[in-house]
């Protein structure tokens, strides 16, 4: 559990189930997940990258860390394409479009509604987060022929191993 997965696990394609209970194994879970994604210099870490289909994500996009439980994109504004990085595709990086600013409505491990929002950095990690608590990858976000093109390439490459920034 430790292990961060990578494309082709099952896990990463399921949709995840809403967390009901808010109990010490969650706590527990929240502080390991932090712990995962400090040690991959990742900025965020969603549970299906962990194998648990449930939603939940933690992040630090430069102000501590932060967790997310039943998130709920409820604002989003302008786009532009940033070049992208995922834990669970280490070494490749793709130009993602995306909002530029968003506000998520979500829970926090004391079952209380809190408001994430942010631009630049914070609103990137947010939505990558989400678009894994609903089966999508970063390749997901590719046109088709760009997507085809970088499957073939992680195919016939593989992965280098620790992500790097």
């Amino acid at each position: 559990m430790n292990e961060i997965v990578k494309l082709g696990h099952p896990s990463l394609k399921s949709k995840s189930t809403l967390v009901r209970d808010f109990d010490k194994g969650l706590h527990k879970l929240i502080d390991q997940m932090y712990e995962i994604m400090y040690n991959a210099n990742g900025v965020g870490l969603a549970a299906p990258q962990i194998s648990k289909n449930i939603q939940l994500f933690v992040y630090d996009s430069g102000s501590g860390p932060k967790h997310c439980i039943n998130p709920r994109l409820i604002t989003k504004k302008d786009t532009s394409v940033f070049y992208e990085g995922c834990l669970s595709l280490p070494g490749y990086y793709f130009d993602i479009r995306r909002a530029d600013y968003v506000k998520v409505e979500s829970f926090n491990i004391f079952n209380k509604k809190e408001i994430h929002e942010g631009d630049e950095l914070t609103a990137r990690v947010l939505q990558h987060e989400i678009d894994h608590l609903k089966g999508k990858v970063l390749l997901s976000r590719l046109k088709r022929k760009e997507r085809r093109e970088a499957i073939t390439r992680i195919a016939l490459e593989g992965f280098p191993g620790k992500h790097e920034h």
